[in-house]
């Protein structure tokens, strides 16, 4: 936890510096068809994702990293302002729905804990899954960069790079809703009393490691996982293997009994919003700095002339394409 605070510290310093030292009308740009889209509703649907569209042209710098990074905490910030209807109907069946799984939130972290308990298999696979949640998943996100890199794969190395944008503003966003919320873990150990109970002690709770609310895991590795299945959707199995493995992290947090389920269900939610709107952004930079040209339609033009045919002369009509 301490490490993550500390990073997210650094990152919150040290992006407004290099977004606001710009001299261009890049970010208003980037706002412009953000707006743009929400209205019309594309969702990214329109996104090319074709290895050619990562080129010189789009490929992340330093300091094009942080212009797209300090963008996509302020389109976070300000999404609620620009939502569709449609949008805010979504939020409230999802909001209805988290809170009826907190009535019975106690009995189902019961049954997950008492799964790993009764099986060591479980036990340990789940001990081991639930670090992709944490550290490893920056150690893998590391080593596809290094990849990029080592053979010059620049959609490798963009999708990489997008995924540590989408786990820092998700990070962010999870860290202040621990702060807000205070909710105690199903681990925790309070000398009066026997059994933990999903309590949310809201701002300024003193045990702040202690917040469970939503889940950082399931957050950073749904985070990822979006971004991979975004990018790599014209390959089916790569979206079903990365939304996959991302619950089976959840149910891990569960396993592990470190988290209640609304905890793991908001924090899959949240991952795959940032997720999305990292992706987007970066896609509407693409279409700025390498904007698709519209393919014209093919005229023609018909010609009347005579053709012979089996030893006659017979009228004829050419419809040429040019």
């Amino acid at each position: 936890m301490k490490y993550k605070l500390r990073l997210l510290v650094l990152i919150t310093f040290l992006t407004p510096a290099i977004v606001f030292s710009q001299k261009d009308t890049l970010v208003k740009k980037l706002d412009s068809l953000s707006i743009k889209e929400i209205k019309q509703d594309n969702k990214g649907k329109n996104n090319i994702t074709a290895p050619s569209v990562y080129n010189d042209s789009t490929r992340f710098t330093l300091h094009n990293y942080f212009v797209l990074l300090g963008n996509d905490f302020k389109q976070q910030a300000t999404y609620p302002f620009h939502a569709t209807k449609k949008d805010w109907r979504n939020t409230a069946i999802f909001g209805a729905g988290v809170i009826g799984l907190s009535f019975v939130d106690k009995p189902v972290s019961k049954f997950f804990v008492g799964l790993a308990k009764g099986n060591k298999g479980v036990s340990s696979a789940s001990n081991f899954i639930t670090s992709f949640g944490g550290m490893y998943e920056i150690y893998t996100i590391a080593a596809l960069t290094s990849y990029g890199f080592i053979f010059k794969n620049e959609k490798i190395k963009s999708t990489a790079f997008l995924a540590t944008q989408a786990y820092i503003t998700a990070g962010a966003i999870e860290t202040v809703l621990k702060f807000l919320t205070g909710r105690q873990r199903p681990d925790y150990i309070n000398p009066q009393k026997d059994v933990p109970s999903p309590v949310f002690h809201g701002p300024f709770y003193t045990n702040t490691s202690n917040s469970s609310f939503p889940s950082g895991h399931t957050t950073a590795v749904f985070a990822a996982a979006t971004v991979y299945a975004m990018e790599y959707r014209n390959h089916p199995w790569i979206p079903i293997f990365s939304y996959s493995f991302a619950t089976l992290v959840g149910i891990s947090r569960l396993t592990e009994n470190k988290h209640w389920p609304t905890d793991v269900l908001v924090g899959a939610a949240l991952g795959i919003l940032s997720g999305r709107q990292v992706v987007n952004n970066y896609h509407r930079y693409i279409k700025i700095k390498q904007p698709v040209k519209p393919v014209r339609k093919k005229k023609g033009a018909f010609s009347f002339n005579i053709q012979p045919l089996y030893g006659k002369l017979l009228p004829g009509v050419t419809y040429s394409f040019y």
